[in-house]
């Protein structure tokens, strides 16, 4: 039997936007949309990607339909750029927030920010420095 990391699934409440922010922020396209029920209970997914299939970069953002989003923060998102800062000034402009500012890691040659989407999710956003 083998299994290997394929996704993520956030969920969150106003899936339009959420999707909006997601593909303008990190660069994600949409590949697929889904409209199904779990165990009786209505959901809408959107499902977005590096490239236009499943896989370690993709995320699937569902809303339950009937239900309100859960309080953001269960998840931290973890995404990596080889622009920091211009992924932080993206994420301003387009009503996420800057959770923590800019640092260099103490332990890692890393630099990191933490960033907030509209609907207060986390995400740890990372940029590889030297010797990487």
């Amino acid at each position: 039997m083998s299994a290997h990391f394929s996704f993520t699934k956030l969920v969150v409440h106003d899936l339009e936007a959420m999707s909006a922010y997601y593909q303008r922020i990190y660069g994600l396209k949409e590949f697929d949309r889904v409209q199904a029920k779990i165990e009786g209970e209505a959901i809408d997914e959107i499902m977005l990607g590096v490239d236009s299939a499943y896989g370690p970069g993709s995320i699937i953002l569902l809303r339950f339909v009937d239900r309100p989003a859960p309080r953001p923060g269960a998840v931290i998102l973890g995404f990596q750029t080889d622009d920091l800062d211009a992924l932080v000034e993206r994420t301003l402009e387009h009503g996420g927030s800057l959770h923590s500012g800019i640092s260099e890691s103490e332990v890692a040659s890393v630099r990191v920010a933490f960033t907030v989407d509209p609907e207060g999710n986390l995400a740890e956003c990372v940029q590889m420095v030297a010797p990487f």
